[in-house]
């Protein structure tokens, strides 16, 4: 079915609590969703941030991001006060301040936490049961890694005492002991985030809206995944990376972009079935309607770079065992929900690899303009197996885009979209709505026709990222009606 939808994190959706939460606000954006006949919520990744607040490189691959915890709901739920939430800073509006937001927060779950252990809410208790016995599998070592964090002030695994480090059963026992009370917080605070996440999916499913989920090709070296296994990675006898993920110079960047996150061991994965991947997958998509894959290439091939380049130029291609992962999970899943973001060096191997599992690609507006007619991102190029996009949370708005193309670029661009500059974003909205491609996404930030002040990220820029929020005020009737019209005459 022909659909179309909007683009939007979490922690960019309005509120007091100075982040975007999975509370009142997101049932909000919901509403508006099915008041303008959007049928798409696309998120970013959901999972806990480290460094840079980038969800592209979060401290695991199964947990939620705890600051997106609601704490109205907590209050709703009988573990918070009113009065805990009267004297709320006054944050920033605009901009998630994540650190303040943090500082603020975390004393509030940690008393949430307390008064679940000393209050019988009713019907808690019991789901609380089953969220553990359901999730253990993977909640046993994210809480364990958390609570090992905090005793060792903030340390990177790889410094830890070697039994810890190295993961010895006696010591990982005697530390879960040692620990108990945090591990215990932080089995809590999971338990939370997700009997929030999954009430929003809920609504979300029965307006009508499903939610496309977000998951990174790799995951960070300071994460649960790495540490808890790491016969998956590559790594040394002092499980330091011997290499690391990016991409060579692109469109983004002439130097590439040099990640920093440990490469897969394939052989290491297909040894294990690729049991982590298969968990992974299978877990998102019980969280999510549909699944994007970032960097759906590097399962093809990946950009391998050795440890201690100062950029990203000097790597080299390096075979994946992608065809195998896929083809065990369609043995499991026939129609395989997922979206392939193919977008950068792609090469016929790539492409077999997404055709082969019937995966719609990406294709993005804002890359149509910079050659001739045979650009595969114009419009009149694409088949129906796209998700086009105006843009991505890694392009500038198209506004701020438009501006700063030269003057070639401009007239192309007129004359494909037969309309003025200051028309342009409409327009651009309006071509992706048209074509054929089978769904058609747009970042709020478009909608709004925003400048380069709504940017969501600069790829290969380390700080700054990701805080964008907007404001109720902002969403006018105009909006609502641009999106219910624009999707009602190209049956979207």
């Amino acid at each position: 079915m022909r659909s179309s939808g909007i683009l939007l994190h979490i922690t960019s959706l309005p509120g007091p609590e100075g982040i975007g939460t999975l509370g009142g606000n997101a049932f909000r954006f919901v509403d508006f969703l099915e008041r303008s006949r959007q049928k798409v919520w696309q998120i970013l990744p959901v999972g806990p941030v480290g460094y840079g607040n980038s969800p592209y490189q979060c401290y695991s691959a199964f947990a939620g991001n705890h600051l997106m915890i609601d704490l109205v709901e907590l209050v709703n739920d009988g573990l918070l006060l009113d009065s805990d939430l009267k004297k709320i800073p006054k944050f920033d509006a605009k901009q998630v301040e994540f650190d303040r937001v943090a500082a603020w927060k975390m004393p509030l779950l940690q008393k949430a936490y307390q008064n679940f252990g000393i209050l019988k809410v009713f019907g808690l208790k019991d789901d609380y049961g089953r969220f553990l016995d359901e999730n253990g599998w993977w909640l046993s070592d994210f809480t364990l890694f958390f609570a090992a964090k905090s005793k060792f002030k903030g340390d990177e695994w790889n410094s830890w005492v070697e039994g810890l480090k190295f993961r010895e059963n006696e010591i990982l026992e005697q530390y879960r002991e040692e620990l108990a009370e945090e591990v215990g917080f932080w089995e809590f605070v999971q338990f939370c985030f997700f009997r929030q996440w999954f009430k929003l999916k809920e609504y979300a499913n029965s307006k009508g809206v499903k939610i496309i989920g977000d998951i990174p090709l790799y995951v960070a070296l300071e994460s649960v995944d790495v540490w808890a296994n790491p016969d998956i990675f590559l790594l040394d006898e002092d499980l330091r990376p011997t290499h690391v993920g990016g991409v060579p110079p692109d469109y983004y960047s002439e130097t590439g972009q040099l990640w920093g996150t440990p490469v897969f061991n394939w052989q290491g994965l297909k040894d294990r079935g690729f049991d982590w991947w298969l968990a992974r997958i299978h877990f998102n998509l019980n969280m999510f309607d549909l699944l994007r894959i970032d960097h759906f290439r590097g399962l093809e091939s990946y950009w391998s770079v050795k440890v201690g380049k100062k950029n990203a130029v000097n790597g080299e291609w390096v075979p994946a065992y992608g065809n195998e992962l896929l083809t065990k999970l369609k043995g499991q899943i026939s129609d395989l929900p997922i979206i392939a973001e193919d977008l950068g060096v792609i090469t016929p191997e790539v492409e077999k690899l997404r055709d082969d599992f019937n995966l719609p690609g990406m294709k993005i507006l804002q890359f149509a303009f910079t050659s001739d007619e045979k650009n595969e991102y114009l419009p009149h190029n694409y088949t129906p197996n796209y998700v086009v996009y105006t843009g991505t949370h890694d392009n500038d708005t198209s506004l701020a885009w438009f501006k700063s193309r030269n003057k070639t670029e401009r007239r192309m661009i007129g004359r494909y979209l037969s309309t003025k500059k200051n028309k342009i974003v409409k327009q651009l909205i309006e071509a992706a709505w048209a074509s054929v491609a089978g769904m058609a996404i747009c970042p709020l930030q478009d909608i709004f026709e925003l400048g380069s002040e709504a940017r969501m990220n600069i790829p290969g820029v380390t700080t700054g990222n990701w805080g964008w929020r907007f404001r109720w005020k902002q969403l006018k009737g105009k909006h609502i009606r641009f999106l219910k019209d624009l999707t009602k005459q190209y049956n979207r």
